[in-house]
């Protein structure tokens, strides 16, 4: 009786050993990826299948996840839900300053994907016009930096602005029913309610929008340096596809995101594809940001800029990819 437990036993812990060999093995074999209105290369490759057909004979499976701003697909990075994701380089900044071990491996955009936004009817002319007015924004991404930059161009402090912070969506919400004054706005519900609404972009500065970065966790991408190379060949497949099908990919955007062909088309405008290896140019816009972010005690001024700036931007995997 001693042998036949001993053999249950046994039986029973190879059972368990086989069955978290398998665990590991399946979640070794998963992808797991965003999707943003805000990154249209993104939804080229989730509507076509590109990234599922890339790792179909590898027998891995591609998850995704909507990121509704850089300040989500920051935090799903952060908490190990994803793999990559999409987010503005000064947003990606801000949170590799507090610890979040990401890397920028590839520039899916450069945008003008936020600007200053009034209500039809304001009053609002000018940057200077906003001291002592309340204006939305989504704390930690590209709007909101958009806004401290411009402030500080201006000559304004940013505590004598009351900066409410809203969720992209809800900041365009309250622009257009009169609950704030002005909104660090973020297409495409930017170019929405411009077109749907009549609010007026009063501050454009396309200098101050700093990239969009696809950003792999370090150690997925040290783990994983394949896997980031072919969705990095898809990302690129898409780019191309894009350039030579604007109008397919604007009809994707308009899908995935629910807008109007309209809407779509003048936020597929503000965006440009021809430049995707991370570089200098981000670097420079990226520095110029975090400086403006130390003034405003978001990065601690003890943190070494440069070193931050050269730490979150890796090139290498798009230079083996961009031909």
């Amino acid at each position: 009786m001693k042998k036949i437990g001993l053999l249950s036993t046994a039986l029973i812990l190879a059972l368990s050993v086989i069955a978290g060999c398998s665990q590991g093995g399946s979640k070794a074999s998963t992808i797991r990826l965003d999707y943003a209105y805000y990154s249209p290369l993104s939804l080229v490759i989730k509507e076509k299948g590109w990234a599922e057909e890339t790792f179909a004979e590898d027998k891995v499976e591609v998850t995704w996840v909507l990121s509704q701003g850089s300040n989500k697909a920051l935090e799903f990075l952060n908490s190990n839900s994803i793999d990559l994701g999409s987010a503005a380089g000064a947003a990606a900044l801000i949170s590799k300053s507090k610890g979040t071990p990401i890397e920028g491996v590839y520039i899916s955009n450069k945008p003008e994907w936020t600007a200053l936004v009034k209500a039809d009817g304001s009053s609002i002319q000018s940057v200077s016009d906003l001291v002592g007015k309340k204006v939305a924004a989504t704390v930690g991404t590209d709007p909101h930096i958009f806004l401290l930059r411009a402030l500080d161009e201006a000559g304004i402090a940013a505590k004598d602005v009351e900066i409410v912070n809203l969720q992209h969506n809800d900041g365009a919400t309250s622009l257009v029913t009169g609950q704030v004054d002005a909104w660090a706005g973020l297409d495409p519900h930017m170019a929405r309610v411009e077109l749907e609404n009549n609010a007026e972009l009063f501050y454009r500065n396309v200098d101050f929008n700093t990239y969009g970065f696809l950003l792999a966790r370090n150690d997925f991408a040290k783990k994983n340096p394949e896997k980031v190379e072919k969705i990095l060949a898809v990302y690129e497949k898409a780019r191309l596809w894009t350039l030579e099908n604007m109008e397919e990919a604007t009809a994707i955007l308009a899908k995935e995101a629910n807008l109007s062909p309209e809407v779509a088309k003048k936020q597929m405008e503000r965006n440009d594809f021809t430049q995707p290896v991370p570089g200098d140019a981000q670097r420079n816009t990226i520095t110029e940001a975090g400086k403006v972010l130390q003034q405003n005690q978001i990065i601690k001024s003890d943190v070494k800029l440069d070193e931050l700036v050269n730490n979150l931007i890796q090139p290498s995997f798009a230079e083996k990819v961009v031909k």
